[in-house]
């Protein structure tokens, strides 16, 4: 895979982590049930003329079992005729149904699953007596529609219901009220107010599991939701208070979403988490919070508070945390003051700080030593000494990035007890020379957009599991890169030193290297022996320097087998590129 740098303004660090998936990712709607495969196929022996009557199936239709009938994607406009009665799973989504007929779809009294996803379906055409047949339904998937109020009633079989994508105002008390065996119920991407949840809409279904309500116009966290809760979506409302007791029976909920609201310190109480004993997974970001909220479960692995207005951290409000794995903080008013020496330290379990874009100016004191992240891009940190990483020697990644720090005032020890630091960032400082004392267990160092004008081999040596080095956007000429730079990179397979002011490729590159970047700068030749230290480069990109159509001797790919990618494009003349016999023609590249 090509490894590029971060540009100018590198979007916000991820999460590495089992919960990596529950923050970045949408909610995923959830969909028909598995496609059902074809029933073993039966031969006559030679001389036998009887054979089994074909089934009833709509026209246009599948039915690859007799109790299935698949009718999607088919751009229907009329519920089709000739469904069997024995049919338990129909799937009618993605077409162009506006109603479903009263007296066709009640005597499908077996069904399970009905499938309605993806059509133009509206209150007026799902009649309330249509399901009144039917008692064995299961699973009812009537998302992307245009309901403007729910179902007034549905079976009480119902196990997964899926209302979201529509324009739902109103919810009745027996649309999922006495649903004994109701597990999921989807209403996200609705029009719902507090004022069109009635506040016995889940009295009697007490194993209700997952709720989605995320991308409506609550304005609070509504009352009497079941206590059997394990997942609660709120995202995306206008929600600026959580009512006293609103989630205290609500004892088995491990995941709560309430990102994107308008909720402040006082839309909150000390005691609105506090009987929440089993949540794992809180999430208040993009919120209004001045502070770290108090009564916080003991049980939290992660908290994101990103994307609010808090200016400090209080360390009683994260006394107790000792399970919490994930802080996240970024983009929030934490000044110099914002995280007192000490705050952080009762996290005994923390393995990632998320810090990005406050106004940090050191890195926090006393961490945690059980730390294995620490981003802290786009602060204001100037000084980094030589005990302020001293506490956390377990340290894989650290990035500080887009800082200010400078040459002067990175102290040569600052990293010698980080042993297991795998990656450093150092990008968009204010640095001229190469941080001394670098870790030997170095896989990726970033040293972009910064004033490098010169590289010394004494930096860089003992770096030999160093795989990638980016030095793009700097002020290095040839010259200014010392004999025997890249001796102790053996392992070196990305190198990036593009943007920078070079004339010519520099000698003695890594054996091991695969991807060079020298685009942007003012190469104007390449001698036949200028790769012969890079018998494995597989990619090289020249564009934007000044080449010309004699300018790449053509000795200069004889001993790259392995060479696939050469990009020679923006340069002042068309440059053809004769890639060895042995690898593919295709990439050849030629100028605009």
């Amino acid at each position: 895979m090509v490894t590029r740098c971060p540009a100018w303004g590198h979007p916000e660090p991820s999460l590495n982590s089992q919960w990596l998936s529950l923050l970045l990712l949408p909610l995923l709607l959830p969909g028909p049930p598995p496609a059902l495969g074809m029933e073993d196929a039966s031969f006559p022996h030679l001389g036998e003329s009887s054979q089994p009557p074909p089934r009833a199936c709509p026209r246009r239709c599948s039915c690859p079992r007799a109790d299935t009938v698949d009718c999607a994607g088919l751009d229907l406009r009329v519920f089709p005729d000739n469904i069997t009665r024995a049919a338990q799973h129909l799937s009618l989504q993605n077409n162009q149904l506006q109603e479903l007929p009263y007296n066709e779809l009640s005597r499908l009294s077996g069904l399970r699953t009905l499938n309605l996803h993806n059509n133009l379906i509206s209150s007026e055409g799902l009649p309330d007596e249509a399901f009144e047949s039917l008692t064995q339904l299961q699973h009812i998937y009537v998302a992307h529609n245009k309901l403007s109020v729910a179902p007034q009633f549905l079976p009480r079989s119902l196990r997964v219901a899926d209302l979201a994508a529509n324009e739902v105002t109103e919810i009745f008390p027996l649309t999922f009220g006495e649903k004994p065996a109701l597990r999921s119920v989807y209403l996200h991407n609705n029009q719902l107010s507090n004022a069109g949840l009635p506040p016995d809409a889940f009295h009697g279904s007490q194993a209700v599991v997952t709720l989605s309500l995320s991308s409506n116009r609550l304005s609070y966290v509504p009352p009497s939701l079941p206590s059997s809760l394990e997942r609660l979506h709120l995202q995306n409302n206008l929600i600026s208070k959580v009512p006293r007791g609103a989630l205290s029976r609500q004892t088995h909920l491990r995941e709560l979403y309430l990102q994107h609201n308008q909720l402040t310190d006082s839309g909150l109480h000390a005691t609105t988490f506090s009987k929440l004993h089993g949540l794992e997974y809180l999430d208040l970001s993009h919120n209004q919070l001045a502070a770290v909220p108090a009564g916080l479960p003991h049980t939290l692995a992660v908290l994101h508070l990103g994307r609010n207005r808090i200016r400090w951290v209080e360390a009683a409000r994260l006394r107790g945390l000792r399970g919490l794995r994930y802080l996240l903080l970024q983009h929030n008013q934490l000044g110099a003051a914002g995280l007192p020496a000490g705050a952080l330290r009762p996290l005994r379990g923390l393995h990632t700080l998320h810090l990005y874009g406050n106004g940090l100016d050191r890195v926090p004191q006393a961490l945690p030593r059980r730390l294995r992240a620490l981003v802290l891009p786009h602060n204001r940190v100037t000084t980094l000494g030589a005990r302020d990483l001293a506490a956390t020697p377990g340290l894989a990644e650290l990035n500080l990035a887009y800082n200010r720090l400078a040459s002067a005032c990175v102290h040569r020890r600052a990293f010698r007890r980080l042993r297991a630091l795998r990656s450093l960032d150092l990008a968009g400082n204010q640095l001229t020379l190469l941080p001394s004392g670098l870790p030997a267990s170095l896989r990726t160092l970033r040293l972009q957009r910064n004033q490098l004008r010169a590289l010394e081999p004494e930096p860089l040596a003992g770096l030999d599991q160093l795989q990638e080095l980016c030095l793009a956007h700097n002020r290095l000429r040839v010259g200014d890169i010392g004999p025997g730079t890249w001796h102790e990179l053996q392992a070196l397979q990305v190198l990036d030193l593009s943007h920078n002011e070079l004339s010519f490729v520099p000698p003695d590159l890594p054996e091991a290297l695969e991807e060079l970047h020298l685009q942007g700068n003012r190469i104007s030749h390449v001698g036949p022996e200028a790769f012969l230290s890079t018998p494995r480069l597989r990619a090289l990109f020249l564009r934007a320097n000044r080449l010309h159509v004699t300018s790449i001797a053509p000795e200069a790919f004889l001993g790259l087998p392995h060479l696939r990618v050469v990009d020679t494009t923006g340069n002042p003349e068309p440059v053809l590129v004769q890639l060895p016999p042995t690898a593919p023609r295709r990439p050849r590249a030629e100028g605009p």
